[in-house]
């Protein structure tokens, strides 16, 4: 049977949609729109919709604070590395989790979770002394493993119910027909859960892009991330720049919105990983 609304129905759930979409996209369309904007016209009320354009904001971001494109270039690589040793890792405790399971690993399952759900800050003070006295203050290295390791938990979990979609048979034809473990994985395992990964990296390298905490606390100016720089462009002495400011968010936004725009199927894939088994 197909659903039947009524006209007030449909109504009431376009304009919920209007009105999220709206919620969603406004502001962000305020911020890039302002971005091309004079300082004294981004505020102006009624807002102006019809003006003239300008990029001064994207070059005074480019010689006054040409820290930023540096540090967009620190976020690059932590994202990266935290994405590749957070997939590897998640995808070989996915199967882990999957294929050998007994009382330990889903006790050791809970408790990843429940150190997951700790407040960040919780985690960083007694770090603190660690890292310094290994001298990994300020790297890149650092902030790698401290956002592969945040969300490892969680990708391990999304990891395990798609390996637990995947029939054990195909494991034990495989063996049959003389494959060692290590190429069912790599060979044909790997490649079943592929949708999995990629879902999982998109949030793990959505996060790291984004993260400031950590950064802030563990950073000084070898591995400042551009979360940093925009900070320090709201707390500037002779004000904030809004123009400037707006600029440098949008520059942010721009590789996090074509990221999640061009695999938003594999985010909807990792979000209802385990909802429907086959």
């Amino acid at each position: 049977m197909h659903n039947s609304f009524s006209p007030l129905e449909r109504f009431v759930r376009g304009l919920f949609l209007a009105f999220m979409l709206v919620w969603s996209v406004g502001p962000i369309f305020f911020i890039v729109l302002s971005s091309f904007k004079r300082q004294v016209d981004i505020f102006v009320y009624p807002p102006k919709l019809i003006f003239v354009p300008t990029i001064d904001n994207y070059l005074k971001l480019a010689t006054q604070w040409n820290g930023f494109f540096h540090a967009m270039g620190n976020s690059l690589i932590v994202a990266i590395g935290a994405t590749v040793l957070a997939g590897i890792v998640s995808f070989l405790g996915g199967y882990a989790y999957s294929r050998y399971r007994s009382r330990l690993t889903s006790w050791t399952a809970v408790y990843m979770i429940a150190v997951r759900v700790l407040p960040p800050i919780v985690v960083t003070l007694p770090l603190f002394p660690v890292v310094d006295r290994l001298g990994l203050s300020d790297t890149h290295i650092l902030l790698i493993l401290l956002y592969a390791t945040f969300w490892v938990s969680l990708n391990t979990m999304i990891m395990k119910n798609f390996f637990d979609q995947i029939p054990y048979e195909l494991d034990e034809a495989a063996y049959v027909d003389g494959a060692t473990e290590w190429q069912l994985v790599t060979r044909i395992l790997i490649r079943l859960t592929l949708q999995g990964m990629a879902a999982g990296s998109i949030f793990v390298f959505v996060y790291a892009w984004n993260e400031y905490l950590f950064a802030m606390i563990f950073t000084t100016n070898n591995a400042k991330t551009a979360p940093l720089i925009l900070s320090e462009l709201m707390g500037a002495i002779d004000g904030t720049v809004w123009g400037v400011l707006f600029a440098g968010v949008t520059l942010q936004l721009v590789p996090v919105v074509l990221l999640v725009t061009l695999a938003r199927r594999y985010l909807i894939a990792g979000l209802t990983a385990g909802s429907v088994k086959g």
